[in-house]
């Protein structure tokens, strides 16, 4: 049995800051993660990609903002159980709960913070003839080494984020690449829609917008892709690799199962605190949802620091959350 102030579901960049801003009021925190690594998704499925909209970071990679995030909870000195899923909690007399692990793991807590990401997910798969035979070879659903991508060619696919900043970033190490989208128009940030814009007028990707992807070809290896564009005229594209970034099918897998409140695979949250409907149960990131609902890192370390200051009051419920000010030199401090 692990005993700790606030059992954290979830290691990826959200439920790291939880710790800090938790640590910061001296709350203690155990962190289960179903990924054998600290980071999730960042870690496990992007390491490399560029990140943009990080204060004080023009740009930072994935795992670069996961190694500084672990300094930066250091202090506080948070546990971990990687490698096992959460499959039940149990509620105590007291209003504390056990979270059970798939290995057996018991963590009993006064708090539970979901903070899973997009949860259990799966890639979504382009239906597109001839997929199946190239999966595992030349196929790939996410990027977790840019380098197995230098001087290759490689169309991608997709119109959202993770498609145009994969196109922005491996425009610089690829020998080709190429852009397919169905629509004229991008679902991605304008700004990295414009630089992909710029970059194909510069010549130094392709882009094909309006086309729908067809079939893959080759001999046992890829060699090209089939498509078809606004006018129904078919296009061959050559490749050596093909990168279809559609985003991750959530699944919340055990957690569905909690009597908590759930609007498509999502958890319904209260914005004063990002309390679920059940007392003591907190959900941040991207695993919540409440009108006006941004996926973004920056949203979830916003909400993980407000439902620190409402947790307190469960693990320290004969003291009252307040901070005291002395003067140093003419300027205040803690």
């Amino acid at each position: 049995m692990i005993t700790t102030d606030i059992c954290i579901i979830g290691a990826g960049p959200v439920g790291l800051f939880a710790v800090f801003e938790t640590g910061l009021l001296k709350m203690r925190c155990h962190l289960i993660d179903a990924l054998p690594q600290i980071g999730g998704q960042l870690s496990e499925i992007y390491p490399h990609k560029p990140i943009y909209d990080i204060p004080g970071y023009p740009s930072i990679t994935a795992q670069e903002l996961i190694d500084n995030q672990l300094k930066q909870i250091e202090p506080f000195k948070p546990t971990f159980s990687l490698g096992e899923r959460v499959d039940g909690l149990e509620k105590q007399e007291d209003g504390s709960y056990i979270v059970v692990g798939s290995e057996g793991t018991q963590i009993h807590c006064q708090v539970v913070v979901i903070a899973g990401g997009l949860g259990c997910f799966e890639p979504r798969k382009p239906e597109i003839q001839n997929l199946a035979n190239y999966e595992g070879k030349q196929v790939h659903y996410m990027v977790k080494n840019p380098e197995n991508f230098r001087d290759q060619r490689i169309v991608i696919a997709g119109g959202g984020d993770s498609a145009l900043d994969w196109t922005i970033f491996l425009s610089e190490i690829a020998k080709e690449v190429t852009l397919v989208h169905r629509s004229d128009s991008f679902r991605g940030a304008p700004d990295s829609a414009e630089k992909v814009y710029h970059l194909a007028q510069e010549g130094k990707i392709n882009l094909l917008l309006s086309h729908n992807l067809h079939a893959l070809n080759g001999n046992g290896h890829l060699e090209s892709i089939s498509l078809s564009n606004k006018n129904k005229e078919e296009v061959q594209v050559n490749t050596d690799h093909f990168i279809p970034l559609y985003g991750l099918s959530p699944k919340l897998g055990p957690i569905a199962d909690w009597g908590l409140t759930i609007d498509k695979n999502a958890i319904e949250v209260n914005t004063f605190d990002y309390s679920t409907n059940i007392e003591r149960i907190y959900a941040i990131g991207d695993i919540n949802t409440y009108p006006g609902k941004l996926k973004l890192i920056l949203c979830g370390y916003h909400e993980a620091a407000l439902m620190a200051q409402s947790a307190f009051k469960y693990v320290y419920p004969d003291q009252k959350l307040s901070f005291k000010y002395t003067t140093v030199n003419g300027i205040n401090a803690f």
